[in-house]
């Protein structure tokens, strides 16, 4: 026996017979070439599926598991699995005794993305509430665009072929063999993202980020606060953006490259001489390792700090601090900036 609920213009279907033995698992498909998740807590684990439909493994969890309900709706052009949670007040004992979190949950049991509103939900670690969580394994067949909504728990993708948009409140991010764009984005928590074949885009509010072995037309990393590092990347555009955190690149093959932190050193390996360089950190030493045919327009800049180079400049404009002239071919651009640290630019 089924009921519908009708929220915001959406259908979903919620089950009302009585939900499997805690421990047990559930199995939910759901048709159509692009589609979402929603889920408010627990691990999720996106791999390579078969067939037509991506199919999802429910593992409920806690005490109060069975009030779980699971449905579906369509969501913004998607059509989505959805497990509701029916209070405000949920324990999590993963999340940590004194940890705590909230998210505004719309009606349908959906929530950020599009469409404002929703009730305040609070996630904590003990105390008083609802006891459930849904451990979920998520099968995604090749070809398919599928996006991942989890507010609080560990979330990791393997071996996928297919876009996939992975967004978590709070919990680390892993990602692995993925062919097809990747999108990540966490509130709080790590990153780490190997074997990309596809555009890649990661941002992180609190939390370090570590890519390689990337290859896509662009690669782009923001974090309010985290060291970023990696190597292995090719890409037309390589951006990376810390509000305070190193960057550590041990390889890059990409004719355009961003790095800019506001605290933070940075030293990069280029692979390849680029038509763009430009660095900036706000405190911070600046190395670039970069090919003997390294060429273009040259300003190097630091507020505090020395400028040493293994490269011969023609110089047009030079200060202790400010050097601007051409280098090799003079084609292309390169700009560093450091409010206070050194610079560094080294043959290989």
């Amino acid at each position: 026996m089924a009921s519908k609920l009708r929220t915001m213009g959406l259908t979903l279907v919620v089950a009302l017979s009585v939900a499997p033995a805690l421990g047990a698992q559930e199995v939910h498909r759901v048709s159509g070439a692009r589609v979402a998740v929603y889920n408010l807590v627990g691990e999720t684990h996106v791999v390579r599926g078969s067939g037509g439909d991506v199919v999802v493994r429910v593992t409920r969890g806690g005490g109060d598991a069975a009030r779980l309900e699971i449905g579906t709706a369509t969501v913004n052009g998607r059509e989505a699995l959805i497990v509701r949670y029916p209070e405000d007040q949920i324990v999590y004992p993963a999340l940590g005794r004194r940890s705590r979190t909230t998210v505004r949950i719309r009606g349908d049991g959906t929530f950020w993305g599009e469409g404002r509103g929703g009730d305040e939900v609070e996630i904590r670690g003990s105390g008083r509430g609802l006891e459930a969580w849904a451990d979920l394994t998520i099968e995604v067949p090749a070809g398919k665009d599928v996006a991942v909504n989890l507010a609080v728990g560990a979330l990791d993708a393997t071996g996928v072929q297919a876009d996939l948009a992975l967004h978590t409140g709070s919990g680390s991010v892993g990602a692995t063999d993925i062919t097809g764009a990747l999108s990540v984005d966490t509130g709080s928590g790590s990153v780490t993202v190997s074997g990309v074949r596809g555009n890649l885009t990661v941002d992180t509010g609190s939390g370090s980020v570590t890519v390689r072995d990337v290859q896509g037309d662009e690669v782009s990393v923001d974090t309010g606060s985290g060291r970023v590092g990696g190597g292995a990347l090719r890409a037309g555009v390589v951006r990376v953006d810390t509000g305070s955190g190193s960057i550590d690149l041990d390889g890059v093959d990409a004719p355009d490259v961003g790095l800019d932190t506001g605290s933070g050193s940075v030293e990069i390996v280029l692979l390849r001489d680029v038509d763009n360089l430009d660095v900036d950190t706000g405190s911070g030493s600046v190395t670039i390792h970069a090919p003997a045919d390294l060429g273009g327009q040259v300003e190097l800049e630091t507020g505090s700090g020395g400028i040493d180079m293994d490269f011969a400049v023609q110089v047009s404009r030079v200060r202790r601090d400010h050097v601007v002239g051409t280098l090799g071919d003079g084609r292309g651009t390169i700009r560093i900036d450091s409010g206070s640290g050194g610079i560094r630019l080294i043959k290989r």
